[in-house]
């Protein structure tokens, strides 16, 4: 973009500006974008920006660098807000507080099949099934799915195994399961089940103890007493829960309390997420590019970024009177429905936003404790290597493994360790081909030829030191590779495991000939390379695993006559994998486009 040579005019800029909503792009001399920014009304926020005094240093030397402003009228302030979003994560301007692109967030997920079967679920939602949540972490989920389990034993095996079943599985064997696979329970008796626990999954618990002490006094009655048993198990479960959750507010609802702390340098905005009335976790995050900013701004930056991908709650509580205006009109508009946006009042909601305010805390305790720790082993790895790294730059570690069973299905994979951790976003695998099977020294150096052909042309981060799994043949070729590159400079280190392959006693060999090195079991510089040794070893055997599971379920399709790709794709989509297709009957085969009853009568035969 061309910008204007005479000096930057404000006055002629505003006097231009519309009042509509829309986006704003505040665009340095060089032509970078400097901040975007969505408004109810242009003209005012952009003139905001143009007063005598700022209250924040931050916005003040922004300011001073803008010589351009470009804006983009939109229908509504919500239309803005996705605009906005969009043009934040593709251009990643200097001044917008970031925040980390979650794509999804788990749910609780009940099918509409006749026996409706309970699951774990990340992805877009739709109307072929009920979903609870979102939730704050995995870990919650499968936390609470074990809860339901325990209490009201629905099915969470998927359908073909649930489907071609003759006995009952390990869970109804453990009181997990009230095995309708095989018919021990009836469909009326399940789906009142079902009833009870989504009435648990809104918040609705006194409802459900209610209904199941009802069901214990009538089985009593009847001298049903195993019946009554379970439901009284059933109470006490539920009863366990409710002590447990000492943040519950007695009503069913769904709030979510987002808090922003600042604390020794570091900000941290906290999501707290209440499902059913029930505190299911936090989600404490740390956004880049937020030195100077107040909490109120990365408060109002994660509103606006968060929910925009992510559903919107009833009920949103604060810490803090966010910086943006009225937040809960947009909000309202992204929902479709009014979103009440406030500080807490009642004592409850006091509580929620104090815990939500300590959890905060004592993440950036943790960050801080974590980065002086990383801070001390990039030191004592420094040291040790006789590494230099240019001050103000990040250490960048890139490591290098080989998996592959007797030669087949090789893979490479290259991990990146940067900053404070792990920066999985730049991982990379290798598909490894053309070599003779099991020969990993060609593999390594497939491995770096790939990794590093376009380096010099496309600019890309040069790492401070490459780490490669292996003794002094694997850094051979590994060296050999990056000579023929031209960066033979790059210093490059191999990790050789010790006797018996027993952690701590790895010896260092050097690509320039020094003499290998053993550092003690406890050193710090040890430590981290093991660490990142180990993440290489875990991302290369994780895509071999994959590459040979996908090398296996085609083989043993196409060992049967009329069974092609298109053919082959479809019967994996449909029953998850070569698994899935042995579970499968008959007829559920010939459900598949393409299937025959003839060929499936083949597929199955060639199966079993």
């Amino acid at each position: 973009m061309e910008l204007p040579e005479l000096p930057f005019d404000a006055k002629s800029l505003l006097a231009t500006l519309t009042e509509l909503p829309g986006v704003y792009r505040m665009i340095d001399a060089a032509g970078a974008v400097l901040y975007v920014g969505k408004a109810k009304n242009l003209k005012k926020r952009v003139a905001s920006y143009f007063r005598e005094r700022h209250p924040s240093p931050r916005i003040a030397l922004m300011v001073a660098q803008i010589a351009a402003v470009e804006t983009t009228v939109t229908r509504s302030e919500a239309e803005a807000l996705l605009l906005e979003n969009n043009l934040i994560k593709s251009l990643a301007p200097r001044y917008n507080i970031l925040f980390r692109d979650d794509k999804s967030y788990p749910y609780i997920v009940l099918t509409h099949d006749r026996y409706q079967r309970l699951g774990f679920y990340r992805g877009a939602t739709d109307k072929r099934a009920d979903y609870f949540g979102p939730f704050p972490s995995s870990q919650a989920v499968r936390e609470s799915i074990h809860l339901l389990q325990k209490m009201f034993r629905l099915r969470t095996c998927e359908n073909p195994v649930f489907n071609n079943r003759s006995r009952p599985c390990l869970l109804y064997q453990i009181k997990r399961c009230s095995g309708p696979c095989v018919g021990l329970i009836a469909p009326e008796r399940y789906a009142e089940d079902v009833e009870m626990a989504t009435m648990f999954l809104q918040g609705r618990q006194q409802d459900v103890i209610g209904r199941l002490s009802a069901a214990m006094d009538q089985a009593a009655e009847k001298l049903a007493f195993e019946q009554a048993a379970i439901c009284r198990d059933q109470i006490q479960s539920l009863r366990q829960v409710q002590d447990k959750q000492y943040v519950d507010s007695g009503k069913a609802g769904d709030v979510d309390v987002v808090v922003a702390v600042a604390e020794g340098g570091m900000l941290c905005v906290n999501l707290a997420m209440i499902r059913g009335g029930r505190h299911l976790g936090d989600r404490p995050q740390f956004p880049s590019n937020s030195a100077d900013s107040s909490p109120r701004e990365a408060l109002s930056a994660f509103l606006a970024q968060h929910y925009v991908a992510h559903p919107v709650p009833p009920r949103l509580l604060v810490n803090l009177p966010p910086a943006d205006d009225e937040p809960a009109d947009w909000l309202g508009e992204i929902a479709g429905r009014p979103v009440r946006v406030a500080q807490p009042r009642l004592t409850v909601q006091r509580v929620w936003v104090e815990m939500a305010e300590q959890n905060a805390r004592l993440a950036i305790a943790a960050r801080r404790s974590t980065l002086s720790r990383q801070g001390e082993r990039l030191e004592a790895l420094c040291a040790a290597l006789g590494l230099e790294v240019e001050e103000g730059k990040e250490v960048r570690i890139e490591c290098f493994d080989i998996s592959h069973t007797q030669g087949e299905s090789t893979v490479a994979a290259c991990v990146v360790y940067q900053g404070s951790g792990m920066r999985k976003s730049d991982y990379r695998r290798f598909n490894i081909q053309d070599i003779q099977p099991g020969d990993d020294y060609a593999a390594i150096r497939q491995a770096v030829l790939r990794r590093y052909a376009k380096l010099l042309p496309s600019d890309g981060p040069v790492p401070s030191l490459i780490l490669i799994d292996g003794g002094s043949g694997q850094v051979a070729s590994a060296a050999s590779a990056l000579e023929e590159l031209g960066l033979s400079y790059l210093p490059l280190l191999g990790v050789a495991k010790g006797e018996a392959r027993k952690p701590g006693l790895e010896t260092l060999i050097f690509a320039d000939r020094r003499e290998p090195l053993q550092l003690p079991s406890e050193h710090p510089a040890l430590h981290l390379i093991q660490e990142v040794r180990d993440e290489a070893h875990r991302f290369a055997v994780s895509g071999h695993r994959a590459r040979r599971g996908k090398a296996v379920h085609a083989s043993r399709l196409e060992d049967i006559g009329g069974i092609g790709p298109k053919r082959r794709k479809g019967l994996i989509s449909r029953f998850g994998g070569l698994q899935g297709i042995s579970d499968a009957g008959i007829d559920q085969l010939t459900a598949v486009p393409g299937i025959s009853r003839e060929l499936a009568e083949k597929i199955y035969a060639a199966l079993h």
